[in-house]
């Protein structure tokens, strides 16, 4: 409430001066209905769908674009508005009597004219299209052909929903609450803080002023090169920045706050800052740690130097994103940017380094060159979801973080593009609503993971050089996903364009079925693809089809491939010479390649022993196993049998083929949360984790490294949630002791402590653990403790977690994760979230107006149902309640509620007799 008042009390002073366009009368005003597409289970077992009718869009008009926007801003931290003045220079290519802009929560109060050494025109008229965004300036006389001076007088809004030019809310040392003015414009928002083109292609130059309290910290793209008083008032200073290079508008950013920073050179000259709240500059060390070294490896995997004289980097206490790539001022929620060598645990230093290689990145795949269209966003995230690995592999080999890609981001994209409601990797996006819909783990995950297979099929050496080539025949400009293809195509000689179109241009992936025979001494392998989905293979006439690079490695050799081929066809055959019957042979080593593989039996029996005395690698473990799992969700081989290859994992020492393993077996716990035999796969759980439990025990020992943290700390959630009696106990004695201080638990123990008291613990512990989060002075406990709250088990103790999640206790951003935890814990939290977001849902959708966080809270709240009739419910609520930017997530979770729903019909029976047998002592 007191949010709702402070943002109504800001507009009534803006409306003073002018009768302001709010944010809510932007969205609600004239809205359409989405008309989500229809699902239904079709005779083959797909789950058709219609497509929505999208909005009629079209980009600006070409005959005015701008050269150099200068630009002033005076924000008010106090009445959260802000006033501006923009002078552009303009180039009028064709002769007009208006311009049109983009314009969103802006009323404009004077707008001219003036060509080049002539008189200056008044706007006579501002015509704002509210739902497309744009505002007509109308002249009363033709504006001529050349270069003229555009100014604008305009008023806004420091918004509370974290786009735009918004508010964000911390506490100074003293505990006072007090407001930082920050940025967040990609993909179309820099709208929101001044008048502009607002389009990826329309790039110009930047000289951007900012009118601010002396006491704050002003930053923007550029290093500042004058700050002076400002002549109206003595509590304010003008502080000007550098000209930025030739920039979309999306990359703009400006931050007004209050800050402490550390700081460093990189071994090629540029200034490095990382701010971080005030008193905090200790948790900002680890961050330039990995800027300081990351920024030479881009330059030397370039070729081609960082281009501005600096960059910070900069926590913000209110961020929807996880971090924003703004050139030269990258900003972070305060949990990707900060560390504090003490509290924070390993998971944490491994997701600051990656999500700062990811940023980096972007410096020049991205800021230096552009996407020239919302359509090729994936070029610009699934390249740095790929290189961030590479960053990090090379500051921190001992992270293994290769093999953690496969988990994280290969096995994710799979499991997305198998529905039926996946998209292209390139999708056409017209209105700004389309855009958000595709920040997903298909422009990030699996665009990683295809250029990954790229990169691995053309050889490091001709990328980089394809690379290099890209980025300086395109510098300061735009490219499409086409441009990249021909550099990488010159540069190594193959048939790059035509290989890769097949994996963007189209959705899905293939599943690649093989079969073997001997023929003398040599292996025959015939190999053929079909179209993987969820709901079983697809294969027919109309199949699609790719062009798969095929790797073979046999057990004389697991690391190596001992054959690569291009599958461009259904089928091919494959001679192995040279291979003796009794040695196996494994498609796809290193899981590079996009694709699910389906072996025969005989086949895949022999690759078992290697899972068990572990000569395959880590990688092909993990693959093998996921491989498995997710042809029995799919309904092609029982989901028995992969709970007894999960049996023979017994002795794995690799953290992250456990991490894998334990996010499938969650997967399947929460299906058999709706049978009456859930117990059963908890004691398979606990059989499964108790050896590897003990190995590592509690407290680690001389000469264990980061994976052994992140393995301990994932074991002992995993056996403390399924209720192992000794890892219980012992987790209720160091609780108390570390509640108590007498004891304080090692930040990587927190979690699965937290998350085992919590999951059989009374209102006692639900007090002590929300005592814990006010008291905690770091973001990343107080998102700790809001991760596992949900797994708390009574009915009237869930509905206090949710009251909590909405409260003024947890960050706008936090809420999501808080209701999430609810509903992935148990088949009553699930109930129970799923009514409050309900309940709550004009407030949440208030809250995230169409940003992504609304389609992930979707997805946490609903995806985990397995009832027919839950599909339509969801359906039915969000044809009433309409969240255009979170329509195809709809969708999504309305087929995985029917796949999971066909999953437990097929193979609930069969798996409660499984569990039974293994209950019966052998005779």
């Amino acid at each position: 409430m007191l949010r709702f008042l402070s943002r109504q009390a800001s507009l009534s002073i803006i409306r003073q001066v002018i009768p302001l366009k709010t944010a809510s009368s932007h969205l609600s005003a004239g809205t359409p209905a989405i008309r989500l597409r229809t699902v239904s289970a079709a005779s083959n077992g797909h789950y058709l769908v219609s497509m929505p009718e999208r909005r009629p869009f079209a980009r600006l008009p070409a005959d005015v674009s701008p050269v150099n926007y200068g630009l002033c801003l005076k924000p008010d931290l106090v009445d959260f508005t802000f006033e501006g003045k923009l002078e552009a220079a303009v180039e009028v290519t064709q002769g007009t009597n208006q311009i049109v802009m983009n314009c969103a929560d802006i009323d404009i109060i004077t707008a001219s004219y003036a060509l080049e050494g002539g008189e200056e025109i008044n706007a006579t008229g501002f015509n704002y299209q509210n739902e497309d965004e744009k505002v007509t300036l109308s002249f009363p006389s033709v504006l001529q052909k050349g270069s003229g001076t555009l100014k604008i007088d305009f008023v806004g809004e420091l918004n509370d929903k974290m786009k735009g030019f918004y508010r964000s809310k911390y506490a100074s040392p003293s505990g006072e609450m007090r407001y930082a003015a920050v940025t967040q414009f990609e993909a179309t928002d820099a709208r929101r803080a001044f008048p502009c083109w607002d389009e990826p292609a329309i790039k110009a130059t930047f000289d951007i002023t900012l009118i601010v309290p002396k006491d704050r910290v002003a930053l923007s793209n550029m290093n500042v090169i004058d700050r002076k008083p400002y002549p109206e008032d003595d509590s304010l200073v003008e502080v000007k920045f550098a000209t930025t290079p030739i920039m979309s508008t999306y990359l703009v950013a400006f931050v007004i706050g209050e800050y402490d920073f550390v700081e460093s050179q990189s071994s090629d000259g540029v200034t490095v800052r990382v701010y971080t709240p005030v008193g905090k500059a200790e948790q900002g060390k680890f961050a330039l740690e990995v800027a300081v070294k990351t920024l030479p490896f881009y330059k030397d995997y370039f070729s081609v130097p960082y281009p501005l004289p600096k960059i910070d980097l900069i926590a913000i206490a209110d961020f929807a994103a996880g971090a924003m790539e703004n050139w030269g001022l990258v900003t972070y929620r305060e949990t990707a940017l900060l560390i504090d060598p003490k509290n924070s645990c390993a998971s944490s230093r491994q997701w600051v380094a990656l999500v700062v290689g990811h940023e980096l990145a972007h410096q020049w795949f991205g800021n230096l060159v552009t996407m020239e269209w919302w359509t090729h966003l994936w070029l610009n995230e699934g390249f740095a979801s790929w290189i961030e690995y590479l960053c990090v592999d090379h500051c921190f080999p001992e992270y293994d973080i290769w093999t953690q890609f496969v988990s994280a981001d290969y096995t994710r994209a799979l499991d997305l593009d198998a529905l039926d409601n996946s998209h292209p990797i390139e999708v056409n996006v017209g209105h700004p609503s389309e855009v958000d819909e595709i920040f997903d783990a298909i422009s990030y995950s699996k665009g990683a993971s295809v250029i990954r297979m790229l990169h691995n099929y053309i050889g490091d050496e001709d990328f980089r050089k394809g690379m290099n080539s890209y980025l300086l025949k395109f510098q300061h400009k735009n490219a499409s996903t086409e441009d990249l293809w021909d550099c990488l195509e010159q540069a190594s000689g193959k048939p790059i364009a035509a290989v890769m179109s097949s994996w963007t241009k189209q959705m899905g992936f293939p599943i690649i079925v093989v079969d073997q025979e001997q023929q003398g001494s040599d292996r025959v392998l015939k190999v053929s693809q079909k179209k993987f989905c969820a709901s079983g293979p697809h294969s027919g006439e109309d199949c699609p089809r790719w062009m798969v690079p095929i790797s073979v490695c046999t057990s004389e050799d697991p690391s190596c491939s001992r054959m690569k081929v291009l599958l461009d066809q259904p089928e091919i055959t494959i001679t192995i010479p040279n291979l003796g019957p009794n040695k196996w042979v494994k498609l796809n080593p290193g899981t590079v390649g996009f694709y699910r593989i389906q072996y025969t039996s005989a086949m895949l029996d022999s690759l078992l022993p290697g899972i068990r005395d572990l000569t395959l690698l880590p990688v092909d473990r993990l693959g093998l196993q996921n491989d498995l799992f997710s042809l029995s969700r799919a309904g092609m081989i029982s989901t028995v049998e992969v709970i007894k290859v999960m049996e023979a994992f017994v002795n794995e020492p690799n953290y992250t083929v456990w991490s894998d393993l334990s996010c499938n077996l969650g997967v399947l716990s929460s299906l058999l949360s709706h049978t009456d035999f859930h117990d059963e796969i908890q004691e398979f759980i606990i059989d499964l984790f108790t050896p590897i439990g003990l190995k590592l025990g509690w407290d680690s020992r001389p000469g264990e490294g980061h994976l052994d943290a992140l393995l301990r700390g994932l074991v002992l959630g995993k056996l403390g949630k399924a209720g192992h009696k000794a890892t219980l106990e012992e987790a209720r004695r160091r609780f108390k002791e570390h509640v108590e201080g007498k004891q304080i638990l090692s930040a990587d123990l927190r979690s699965p402590v937290y998350l085992t008291v919590l999951k059989h613990g009374d209102s006692s512990v639900l007090d002590t653990m929300l005592k814990l989060h006010k008291q905690a002075d770091m973001q990343e406990e107080k998102n700790r403790v809001e991760r596992v709250l949900g797994a708390i088990s009574s009915p009237e103790l869930i509905q206090r977690v949710l009251t909590f999640a909405l409260s003024d206790e947890v960050r706008p951003q936090d809420t999501v994760s808080v209701i999430g935890g609810v509903a992935g814990s148990s088949k009553q939290g699930r109930k129970a979230a799923w009514k409050f977001v309900k309940d709550n849902w004009e407030e949440l959708h208030n809250r995230y107006q169409g940003g992504f966080l609304i389609s992930r809270l979707i997805k946490l709240t609903v995806d985990g149902f397995a009832v027919d009739k839950m599909a339509t419910e969801v359906k039915s609520f969000f044809e009433s309640h309409p969240a255009p930017a979170a329509e195809r997530t709809v969708q999504q979770c309305c087929e995985n509620i029917l796949l999971n729903a066909a999953w437990l019909k097929r193979d609930a029976d069969d798996l409660h007799q499984y569990f039974l047998q293994r209950k019966v002592p052998p005779v």
